[in-house]
């Protein structure tokens, strides 16, 4: 499972998910301030799910015609030990998200 890490998320992030996951950030592919529009298109293409905390992204994007599964996390902030402590759930929803779905993913 190819898993692409949104730049709003700490890359030190990338160390607590599953093994078998092929984790790249928005960073290691040079996409750092690509618009989200943008961004979707690209990662659909190379990667099976985006983890994001943009929780506004369903609304703002039409996402009818990706196969991108997206997992928004809604933890308190994007801070390392408020999201590290989400990660356990993340990894279960990478492991059973479907093509084109959205999982949030919350405490």
């Amino acid at each position: 499972m190819r898993v692409l890490l949104d730049e709003n998320l700490d890359v030190q992030l990338k160390s607590l998910f599953d093994s078998s996951f092929q984790v790249v950030t928005v960073r290691d592919r040079r996409w750092h301030g690509i618009k989200n529009g943008a961004l979707l298109r690209d990662a659909d293409a190379e990667f099976d799910v985006l983890v994001t905390m943009d929780k506004k992204l369903r609304y703002q994007q039409n996402l009818g015609s990706t196969r991108l599964g997206i997992v928004v996390i809604r933890a308190r902030s994007n801070a390392f030990r408020d999201v590290s402590k989400l990660m356990p759930k993340v990894n279960a929803a990478i492991r059973r998200i479907e093509p084109g779905q959205i999982i949030e993913v919350t405490s």
